[in-house]
């Protein structure tokens, strides 16, 4: 076989995937959540939180940032604690992409914002479909989701739009793994147990 024609192995990386915390991860930060992975690389992952809603909602951070809106429905939406980092920083996760002063495009449908603009168009019912509003994000340095991934404390899969704009907030941990054909429930910390 020629040499050249041989394929480089690439690693596997899981942009666009849901990272799904085993039964078993036990910090508090991360402790059955599904992450949304916005980017994977050899520097590193990025990630935000969609099922830890924070005692915030869209309305109040709103009125934080001085924006007015009359739309009870989005002033309703909680904000959630995307990750530990950052903690301060706005990010809004939404579909369609759009255009915005800052946006990290993921697919063709889904975009992560962190400019302002968005939250302004939103507030005067002209911002995307579906978002969902975070303040901080989950980041891990290279190699070290990889190692994470080999001591069984995530399971990874593909991102279902439904779950992240859909799915009730308290569901996504279990809808998530269940897309994969798991029942969390069946997975204990108690393993070997009868």
């Amino acid at each position: 076989m020629n040499p050249d024609t041989i394929p480089m192995t690439e690693p596997t990386y899981l942009t666009n995937q849901f990272l799904i915390a085993m039964p078993t991860l036990a910090d508090p930060n991360f402790f059955q959540t599904v992450t949304y992975i916005s980017e994977h690389n050899a520097q590193g992952a990025l990630g935000l939180v969609i099922n830890r809603p924070l005692k915030l909602n869209l309305g109040q951070l709103f009125e934080h940032l001085e924006i007015s809106t009359d739309r009870t429905d989005l002033a309703a939406l909680p904000v959630y604690h995307g990750g530990p980092v950052q903690p301060e920083q706005g990010f809004v996760l939404h579909s369609p992409v759009g255009h915005w002063s800052a946006t990290l495009r993921i697919t063709d449908r889904l975009g992560i914002t962190t400019s302002r603009d968005i939250l302004q168009a939103a507030a005067r019912g002209e911002g995307p479909e579906h978002l969902l509003v975070m303040l901080g994000y989950a980041g891990w340095g290279p190699g070290q989701l990889e190692q994470e991934l080999a001591e069984n404390a995530w399971l990874s899969g593909p991102a279902d739009p439904a779950i992240l704009f859909h799915t009730p907030t308290e569901q996504r941990w279990q809808a998530a793994a269940a897309l994969l054909g798991i029942d969390l429930n069946l997975l204990t910390s108690h393993a070997g147990h009868a």
